[in-house]
């Protein structure tokens, strides 16, 4: 009996192959248990089309990715804080703010977990932040911190 695998099985194969297995095992195991499909064409043929679909998502998502990367490869943010007696910021800038301030100031909207900070910015000047993306993409933002 075929079987077309909707999640991974251990010793078996990975979600989306097609497997030869023993008819008891097929419909009793991993059909019963909803780990798989008999392999007939019309779910191969859908199977397929589905793939087809998601494939052209994610490559809609990285041109997207893209777009956004060269955007802030371009772009420069300023984030004005207020400073203390001795010229230091009151606290530190913040993933927040600089979503926040990205939105305002370019209009483009990430997440803050995107933001790939190795330590958080507690000086006035000038700072470059690396953004990771997602599907390997990474782009580099520069952030102008003022004082008030």
């Amino acid at each position: 009996m075929k079987v077309l695998l909707i999640k991974d099985v251990k010793s078996l194969g990975k979600k989306g192959e097609v497997k030869e297995v023993k008819d008891g095992y097929g419909k009793n195991f991993l059909i019963g248990k909803g780990f798989a499909r008999q392999a007939t064409p019309e779910i191969l043929e859908q199977h397929a089309q589905d793939e087809l679909i998601v494939a052209q998502n994610l490559e809609k998502e990285v041109n997207e990715l893209k777009d956004i990367a060269k955007k802030l490869d371009k772009a420069e943010v300023i984030i004005t804080k207020k400073l203390g007696q001795n010229g230091h910021l009151f606290g530190s800038v913040t993933k927040e703010e600089i979503a926040s301030a990205l939105q305002e100031q370019h209009g483009i909207e990430i997440d803050k977990k995107h933001i790939n900070e190795k330590s958080a910015i507690k000086s006035v000047g000038e700072h470059d932040l690396d953004f990771k993306l997602g599907h390997g993409l990474h782009a580099t933002l520069h952030v102008d911190v003022q004082g008030e």
